[in-house]
């Protein structure tokens, strides 16, 4: 398999899912559409090739891979977010 980006916003969405355990509470969380993180998900499990939650109509669960992911993408987010935060904070004059 070739190289794949994992897109940030894919993986708020997923890890917010995660975290929630619904869709839709996701979706307020990310500032999303219920629908929007749905696709999100249904895309990064395309790019990964691998389902990452077990969904029935009453209950939704991490698959193996999602549980593998879950840590990645916990670490990848803080990595970003961390990264953002040290480069545009306005340097200090005096």
């Amino acid at each position: 398999m070739a190289n794949a980006n994992l897109d940030i916003d894919l993986l708020r969405s997923f890890a917010a899912v995660a975290d929630s355990g619904s869709f839709t509470a996701a979706a307020e969380l990310v500032a999303r559409t219920q629908s929007a993180v749905s696709v999100q998900i249904k895309r990064l499990e395309e790019i990964l090739g691998h389902k990452v939650f077990e969904r029935t109509s009453r209950s939704l669960a991490l698959t193996g891979a999602g549980e593998m992911l879950l840590g990645y993408a916990r670490r990848i987010i803080e990595l970003n977010d961390e990264s953002v935060r040290r480069v545009a904070r306005p340097s200090v004059a005096g």
